[in-house]
């Protein structure tokens, strides 16, 4: 099944997440299919913390994609 889901970067204590669409079977961190955007939820000032490509998600969930929870959450806050 292909999810669309969170794949963790950044060193220890500066998380940076890439929302990525991958195989469920392969690792978080792992090989994917497509980034569509990124998270940084420690971004200050100017720093962008939130940049999505809708139009790629709204694609790959008409295909069949899931959302996992967290990256819903994340989309409704965007």
């Amino acid at each position: 099944m292909v999810v669309v889901r969170l794949a963790r970067g950044g060193s220890k204590k500066r998380p940076f997440y890439k929302l990525v669409v991958a195989d469920q079977r392969f690792s978080a961190t792992g090989r994917f299919i497509e980034q569509v955007g990124f998270y940084n939820p420690i971004a200050r000032g100017q720093e962008e913390k939130i940049r999505v490509d809708q139009a790629r998600v709204d694609y790959w969930v008409a295909q069949g994609a899931q959302v996992s929870p967290r990256v819903k959450n994340v989309l409704k806050n965007a």
